[in-house]
């Protein structure tokens, strides 16, 4: 039985170093094929309906417990990193777990007023507190600018002596709710994981409740020999998720992660892993909801749910009063509403869009959106035609997968133009920036006045890419900008269109 630690550690360092390095990698060398593993994630399979993973992991768990939680999923595993280290700074007496009521109240109530809020269409609770998507916020927010800044200080060093191998990347805009929300839950799972353990997973986590309630039917589980047992205290010291009490020999089935840790500690072997049903076993009680309780949850969760609810709304630039615009989602949401709903944060697209035009959204869809990948263009930053890694990624279905075709055709946005902020108006200067730029021929020049020719939108032929907003020339507010659109249509497609490949200088022309 002591092999078993072994065996988890080894399949969750061989699922959580990859997803880790998936997230960081700032060179795109890493085949996109690593986001399957990014699947295999209960929400975001539960988002997609993914039918055929989704069963895989309610067999897993109702054949070992809660095996996800310390061999799948990225966020268990790096508190089991954060749990491993604190031996490094403590004395080994010290260094030691003992059995704590479970704080059911709070577990209990997170997962229902989850379960509410969801129930009522919006993923708000889901977006904040699933494990997988606080791990990648993480990595996407803190642990990749921490790597960039690192290769960036490597380059600066190397380029002094001549060596040019490692070349500078450019850091990806820096905005502060992002950055602040994945802060917090970092300190918040890294001090919880230093100071007890696996409390994160049984008191907040509500994927971790709701596989604990599964995990008491589970076929396997972690069992003690009252009859063998002296009650030394070993396991229980030992015992990370702080569900085994020594004093009545038993363990709390839906607080233990099955991370076998304990199985180790015991020099009586009094406690193994046995099959469930060889014989009859008393299970562990919980105590029932209370009327009030319930009540309670409802209430709290009406209040959360109309919150989360909040429409996405114009946000007007604090450069221009007159500039306006929906939030632009990426290629392949579909619907404002659909895309709120199985959006979880996770920011894999963020991390992996090779133009940087996705950042991940303050208050643009609502409370209920925050930190939601929306399209933001700046000079030469759009979203390029030929380019679908987002929907490529995207572990649950909030982006529809798109081959490049459909993708060149996906509407993301229309091109709005404001002739009274157009230099060929203002100024009297031929320019054409936007129409050059354009690869659908949707902006294009028509004859304006003593020979000059000035832009005009064909709405049909838009995507939305942001080209001809990332090359406008007017300063300080451009002239040509792209709304969002709530539903995202399929623009058509010109008989001649082409791919604009001319270079242009820093000016536009």
């Amino acid at each position: 039985m002591k092999y078993l630690k072994k065996i988890r550690v080894g399949l969750s360092l061989l699922f959580f170093i990859p997803i880790l390095l998936f997230f960081l990698d700032f060179t795109g060398k890493l085949p996109t094929q690593l986001h399957q593993l990014l699947s295999i994630q209960w929400i975001p399979a539960l988002l997609s309906m993914d039918f055929i993973i989704l069963g895989v992991l309610l067999l897993l768990s109702l054949l070992f417990g809660r095996i996800y939680c310390s061999v799948i999923c990225p966020l268990g595993v790096f508190q089991d990193i954060v749990t491993w280290k604190t031996r490094l700074f403590r004395k080994k007496k010290k260094f030691r777990y003992e059995y704590a009521k479970p704080q059911n109240w709070i577990r209990y109530s997170i997962l229902a007023l989850t379960i509410i809020v969801f129930i009522f269409g919006s993923s708000f609770l889901v977006l904040l507190l699933d494990p997988y998507s606080t791990f990648g916020r993480i990595s996407s927010q803190l642990f990749r600018p921490l790597v960039i800044f690192a290769n960036n200080g490597l380059s600066h060093l190397l380029g002094k002596t001549g060596n040019y191998s490692v070349y500078e990347v450019k850091q990806l805009s820096f905005i502060p709710l992002a950055f602040s929300l994945a802060f917090l839950f970092f300190l918040v799972v890294t001090t919880m994981s230093w100071t007890k353990g696996r409390s994160y997973c049984n008191t907040i986590c509500p994927v971790g409740t709701g596989l604990g309630l599964l995990s008491k039917f589970s076929i396997f589980r972690i069992a003690i020999n009252e009859s063998s047992c002296v009650r030394c205290g070993a396991c229980e010291r030992k015992c990370k998720s702080q569900c085994i009490d020594n004093d009545t020999m038993k363990i709390d089935e839906t607080r233990c992660v099955s991370c076998f840790d304990c199985l180790s500690s015991c020099k009586k072997d009094s406690i193994h892993y046995e099959y469930r049903y060889k014989k009859q076993t008393t299970s562990v009680t919980e105590p029932k909801v209370s009327s009030g309780r319930r009540t309670f949850l409802l209430t709290t969760g009406a209040i959360i749910s109309t919150a989360a609810f909040a429409k996405p709304r114009k946000i007007i630039s604090k450069n221009d009063s007159i500039l306006s615009r929906m939030p632009i989602m990426p290629p392949g949401a579909g619907s404002m509403e659909h895309f709120k709903t199985h959006c979880t944060a996770c920011q894999i697209c963020i991390t992996k869009c090779p133009m940087q035009v996705l950042k991940p959204a303050a208050l643009q869809y609502g409370i209920s959106g925050i930190t939601q990948p929306h399209l933001v263009f700046s000079t030469e930053v759009f979203c390029s035609y030929d380019c679908n890694i987002c929907t490529t990624v995207c572990p649950t279905s909030a982006l529809k997968k798109l081959p490049i075709e459909e993708k060149k055709l996906a509407q993301i946005g229309v091109a709005k133009f404001r002739k009274d902020k157009c230099i060929v108006f203002t100024e009297e200067k031929d320019c054409g920036a936007c129409s050059e730029h354009c690869p659908t021929q949707a902006v294009h020049m028509i004859d304006y006045k003593d020979g000059l020719t000035i832009p005009e939108v064909t709405q049909d032929l838009c995507t939305g890419c942001g080209a001809c907003e990332s090359i406008c020339p007017s300063k300080p507010y451009v002239a040509i900008y792209v709304e969002g659109v709530s539903t995202q249509l399929k623009a058509k497609k010109p008989t001649d269109a082409k791919k604009f490949d001319k270079k242009i200088d820093d000016f536009g022309f």
